[in-house]
């Protein structure tokens, strides 16, 4: 049984386009906007292709991307009718289907980011449960936004010249609606420390998607997530898959492991084969009994398979990993294998006290569902009991401070 459509997206998205929501420490506050899209791939690729981009901005005198140096200057202002005014940066990858482009999008730039109540916005005053959008001063259409009636989401995208002359698209136009009650509403969590540090995060768990990759048309499905964090993050596994009924999983566990010393974005270290969970958190939007299993017992074991890094990444030769990811409750137990495809990285350098240099780096994996097992009072479900699975996983290492 498929979860019931909806038209409109649902749920409380009135911090959607807004920043400062506690006070900002400096070198920790960060504030981004995050989408993960997964197309059907047209020669049929189980991970389907893939797009993260994000707009971004950090409390911070200069950080290095990827070897850019970002110096984000001052915390976003208003106007007077309350439009964010950001130092920010633009940042995307792509996979085709068979190799990973990244950078796809890396410019640093200016933003602009407003409610639909703003005198600017297009057509009038909008309804103030949500719409706006944060729009990037280039020439060219880099925007993202949400409808005034909460109908669909869209997203505006050209990739750079130097992406594009290595086979990337030139650009893409999306446009992002609800796919059921269970994935397409906003969720808000937030934590708060000690000393004013914590988090804010305001997540949509699936949308479906259409539109254009260059002229080519384009369907799937998309995940959301705003976050304002402002703490040091120890390293991390995390991922997310969507099933081709509706379905929807993730997995989250933040954990002490010695990679929190490294400070190379060189994968497979020695020391990368064990951790400490310091919490544990899954999800299950379960489609066929409607319903959403939570999990506060998460378990993440990462091995290497026997492929690896293309040509095109900054370490060729590395093996991809494997994660075997188990879940349970008192009710359901869940068990599953992921292989990556490919991979995708960024690797942050900020310099702290005393001229020493933090670093984090973090990965991205297109994913392929190898094995599934579920396990509930009506019995047993594996892989074949579903179409398409597709998802992307998480692994960072080292901490920014």
């Amino acid at each position: 049984m498929s979860v019931p459509e909806q038209p409109a997206f649902e749920g409380d998205f009135s911090t959607m386009w807004k920043l400062g929501l506690r006070p900002t420490l400096r070198h920790l506050t960060w504030d981004w906007w995050w989408w993960l899209v997964m197309l059907d791939d047209p020669e049929g690729a189980p991970s389907g292709q893939q797009l993260m981009v994000l707009w971004s901005t950090k409390d911070n005198d200069r950080v290095e991307v990827n070897g850019m140096p970002w110096r984000p200057g001052e915390r976003p202002g208003t106007d007077d009718d309350g439009a964010l005014l950001i130092d920010g940066m633009v940042c995307a990858w792509w996979y085709d289907g068979k190799r990973m482009h990244e950078p796809y999008v890396k410019q640093i730039c200016e933003m602009v980011a407003m409610d639909d109540t703003h005198p600017a916005w297009p057509h009038g005053s909008g309804q103030g449960i949500g719409g706006g959008a944060v729009v990037p001063l280039f020439h060219e259409d880099m925007s993202m936004g949400l409808a005034s009636d909460l109908s669909h989401f869209w997203l505006e995208l050209k990739g750079d010249k130097a992406a594009v002359l290595n086979g990337a698209p030139k650009g893409m136009s999306l446009k992002l609606t609800p796919w059921n009650n269970l994935m397409s509403r906003a969720r808000p969590s937030n934590a708060t420390y000690a000393a004013d540090m914590g988090y804010d995060i305001l997540r949509v768990h699936g949308t479906q998607v259409s539109g254009t990759v260059d002229e080519r048309e384009v369907n799937g499905t998309a995940y959301f997530q705003k976050v304002c964090v402002q703490a040091p993050s120890p390293p991390w596994y995390w991922g997310v898959l969507h099933f081709e009924d509706g379905s929807y999983l993730d997995w989250f566990l933040p954990h002490l492991a010695p990679t929190m010393t490294s400070r190379t974005s060189r994968p497979w270290k020695k020391r990368d084969i064990q951790h400490i969970a310091l919490s544990q958190g899954g999800l299950f939007h379960d489609a066929r009994h409607q319903r959403t299993e939570r999990f506060a017992r998460v378990e993440v074991n990462k091995t290497a398979s026997s492929e690896h890094e293309g040509s095109h990444g900054e370490h060729p030769g590395a093996p991809l990993p494997i994660f075997e990811v188990r879940m349970w409750n008192g009710r359901t137990e869940i068990r599953l294998r992921v292989r990556a495809v490919d991979r995708a990285h960024w690797h942050f350098d900020q310099p702290t006290a005393g001229g020493i240099w933090s670093h984090l780096t973090y990965n991205e994996y297109p994913l392929e569902l190898e094995a599934l097992n579920i396990i509930d009072e009506f019995g047993k479900r594996t892989r074949s009991d579903y179409g398409w699975a597709r998802g992307n996983a998480e692994h960072a290492w080292g901490v920014l401070y």
